[in-house]
């Protein structure tokens, strides 16, 4: 370490015990410290040497005090005392740095310097750092607990208490959180002064009169230095202002002038160095100490390397071992009885304290595989309570009585593996691992409960939709008066059915009655979902069923057989049928009438759509109300309705705009057919005919001949119909027809008496049948027919005549 003046340290106390009273005064004059009075601060740090004192000092208030070099192994650092000014904090702060105890330097029986520089350290310091490791925390020796007794002792002899602070600084803090190691920390301080023998004076005064415990936790240096700064760091805060009210040292008692604190210093380590009790080291127990320990430490390496216990370590990571605890039973009784044999001549006190110790390390080490037996254990007790769970579902079971056996054999299963497994040393609980198991047990049953509810839940709300939709949707199909009774005839029988069937299948579950209850009442209030749904889809088509019905009762006899209009038929009478039952139709979709509760729908609808066509010319004076007007009906509530009056209004107008093309045709259809039948001229002009035409009648008679005349210029006529397509031409109008009449006339009659003339002068050999079979053919069908030849007939003789190019429209469509 660097003893330069200039870096404001001095070696205080050397290893041999002297006071540097020439290193103090220049100390003070460097620092200017009898300038500050009463306000300045001592601040000292002990514990086990190379535990990392110094490190902790530099880094906390930024001394140069030399630390250990880890890579040249470890060895002692500091000898002595040294002291030096804390950097950068106020008031002015002095640190003092312990050499460590317990070090090899100095042997096991030279322990006099060590409660010495304690002793010290606690009479002249403000804040007292005790530097411990945390594996140390609950040891004895390596704690400094014999050091602290001692020095407790000597110190209510020595001098006069004064208020110090004790901080104690665990190192390298593990997993344990801090909350469960600063107890420990105080309960040992507690016992120790309560164990400590104390003047009349302050036979009962608390610790908390002479010493306030403080306890800090710092990160490892060499593993997580950046977080161990910053702790550091966090802990250079509480020294700033330290003895002020509330600070580390606000209640310090008896404070030594600034200046006079070199004089005071001499004079208390003159007082320890003349005071032997100090200097009295229990040579035995000392011994006993270390020796055990070191035994101890040889048992614990061996077990560590023991073939046996390092496969049995191994195999249980994997799997279960068969036997696992009577195996690691015999091998720790093995190695305690080893360290009891070699041991056994050391004094019983440390001999009996350090087995102890060796005993919670070894249990320490093997209790991860012990938590990994449980943990096989258990998990596969939970497989095959799996297994065996759903193997007497599979088998018919009941669910509550199979999961209650299933759960009560396989966790006396678990019992037993668990005694298997114990550790005869230890006196370990395996009841958390059992919870553990239970959870998970239970976690399983109930998982598998709710996926069984849920799958019979489903099944029968597929059936219920399987036994509602389709006959829910033929009923509102050929809606009537007794539409909703049948529905909800239907939906009381399927749920009954339904519901009873689940009921029957929920009385394996055991459940309670309210938890049945819901169920039961969710499969009813489903049923209704589904008819509700439903009739809401078919609400949305009820303009297409309407048209449907319509079209079917219109289009249709009471045989449902096609109408054909003749003229007999009465379209208005036929016409109001089918509406009306389009209208019922309509009235039956409005709302949904599940309740059995009468409304009075269809009769507004009818009133307003149907019968007030007959009374509108009457009462067209006085204003109506129109009941349509409204978006409600007033016996159906508006989550009942499907479609609201003026719906309704809506739809009914849009069904007659979309209809009443078919009631037209079927009137046109009807007339022309009235047209066609209509072929006679009326009675008079028959009368008239006979009487005026009496003399021609007669002139036929006497003249056969007249009669063939009038019926080849017949036929001649009817060919020149059919071929100039008279009625065809005047379908445009009168003047366009007669003067497209006017240019095809005169070649159609050339083409014709040509082609008359080319069929005239062929052979009779060519073809002979043609000809008598179209004379016979034409004088046949202008005889049977009398008079009244049909289009095709003409077609025929003019095709026969004229040929390809002067064929009817009839023929053509046939050859194509």
């Amino acid at each position: 370490m660097d003893k330069d003046i200039e870096c404001c340290s001095t070696h205080l106390i050397d290893g041999d015990g002297i006071f540097n009273v020439t290193g103090i005064e220049k100390f003070m004059k460097e620092v200017k410290l009898a300038e500050c009075g009463l306000s300045y601060a001592v601040v000292s740090i002990m514990g086990p040497q190379s535990s990392g004192k110094s490190t902790l000092l530099n880094h906390l208030f930024h001394t140069n005090f030399r630390e250990m070099d880890a890579f040249k192994g470890r060895s002692q650092t500091t000898k002595g005392i040294w002291l030096a000014k804390c950097a950068g904090i106020e008031p002015c702060t002095l640190v003092m740095d312990l050499e460590g105890t317990d070090g090899r330097e100095r042997g096991e029986d030279d322990t006099a310097f060590e409660k010495q520089s304690a002793l010290f350290a606690l009479a002249v310091s403000d804040i007292v750092l005790i530097n411990m490791w945390c594996h140390d925390i609950g040891r004895e020796q390596a704690a400094n607990k014999p050091l602290l007794k001692t020095v407790f002792q000597v110190m209510m002899r020595l001098f006069s208490p004064r208020k110090t602070t004790l901080m104690f600084v665990i190192r390298d803090k593990t997993r344990t959180p801090l909350e469960n190691l600063e107890p420990v920390l105080r309960e040992d301080i507690q016992k120790i002064w309560d164990s400590v023998p104390k003047p009349q004076a302050h036979k009962e005064t608390p610790l908390s009169e002479f010493f306030n415990v403080e306890v800090v936790a710092l990160s490892s240096y060499e593993e997580k230095e950046e977080q161990f700064k910053e702790q550091v760091a966090s802990l250079r805060q509480r020294f700033y202002h330290s003895i002020a009210p509330g600070g580390l040292a606000g209640d310090r008692r008896a404070v030594v002038p600034a200046s006079g604190f070199s004089f005071s210093g001499q004079q208390i380590w003159k007082i320890i160095k003349e005071n032997k009790d100090l200097d009295l080291p229990a040579h035995k127990v000392m011994v006993a100490t270390v020796r055990c320990e070191e035994i101890a430490n040889e048992k614990l390496a061996s077990f560590v390397a023991n073939e046996e216990w390092c496969q049995l370590d191994e195999a249980v990571q994997s799997h279960p071992v068969p036997g696992f605890g009577k195996k690691l039973s015999l091998i720790l009784d093995t190695c305690l009885s080893e360290y009891g044999a070699e041991a056994t001549y050391f004094d019983e006190g440390v001999r009996s304290a350090k087995q102890k110790q060796l005993e919670e390390k070894l249990l320490q080490l093997v209790q991860p595989a012990y938590q990994s037996m449980l943990g096989h254990i258990r998990s596969g007790t939970l497989d095959k309570f799996k297994e065996a769970f759903d193997k007497a579902l599979n088998g018919g079971e009941g669910f509550s009585v199979a999961a209650r056996n299933c759960n009560k054999s396989f966790m006396t299963l678990f019992d037993e593996a668990c005694e298997d497994a114990i550790i005869a040393q230890a006196n370990w609980d395996s009841s958390k691992a059992r919870d553990k198991l239970q959870r998970d047990i239970d976690a399983h049953v109930a998982a598998v409960r709710a996926a069984k509810l849920s799958e019979l839940t489903t099944l029968h709300e597929s059936k219920l939709n399987e036994a509602l939709s389709g006959p829910v949707e033929a009923l509102l199909d050929g809606a009537g008066d007794d539409t909703w009774p049948a529905i909800r005839q239907l939906l009381r029988r399927e749920t009954e059915s339904t519901v009873s069937e689940l009921s029957i299948a929920l009385s394996g579950f055991e459940m309670d009655e309210q938890t049945k209850g819901k169920m039961l009442a969710g499969l009813e209030d489903y049923a209704r979902g589904v008819v509700e749904a439903k009739a809401k889809e078919e609400a949305g088509r009820v303009l297409i069923r309407m048209k449907d019905r319509f079209a079917t009762l219109f289009s249709h006899d009471s045989d449902s057989m096609p109408r054909v209009w003749t003229g007999k038929e009465d379209i208005r009478a036929i016409t109001k049928t089918a509406r009306s039952a389009s209208l019922k139709l309509l009235s039956v979709m409005t709302a949904i009438r599940l309740d059995d509760n009468a409304d009075n729908v269809g009769n507004t609808l009818s009133l307003a759509l149907v019968e007030t066509k007959s009374g509108a010319v009457t009462n067209k004076s006085t204003p109506s109300h129109d009941p349509l007007a409204s978006s409600t009906w007033e016996e159906v509530p508006s989550s009942k309705t499907l479609i609201t009056p003026v719906q309704c209004k809506s739809l009914w107008r849009q069904f007659k705009a979309e209809t009443e093309y078919t009631v037209t045709q079927a009137i046109a259809a009807q007339e022309a057919s009235q047209r066609n039948n209509n072929w006679l001229p009326p009675p008079w002009a028959i009368v008239a005919l006979i009487v005026l035409g009496f003399n021609e009648f007669m002139t036929l008679l006497r003249n056969p001949l007249y009669l063939f005349v009038i019926f080849v210029g017949f036929l001649l006529t009817k060919a020149l119909w059919v071929q100039l397509d008279i009625s065809g031409e005047f379908r445009n109008g009168a003047l366009p027809g007669l003067l497209s009449l006017s240019t095809k006339l005169l070649p159609t009659v050339m083409n014709l008496l040509r082609r008359l003339a080319e069929e005239g002068q062929k052979p009779a050999s060519t073809d002979p049948q043609r000809n008598p079979s179209i004379a016979s053919k034409s004088f046949r069908s202008g005889v049977s027919n009398n008079g009244d030849l049909s289009s095709s007939a003409s077609s025929e003789i003019t095709s026969l005549e004229n040929g390809a190019e002067y064929s009817s429209p009839s023929i053509q469509d046939k050859m194509k």
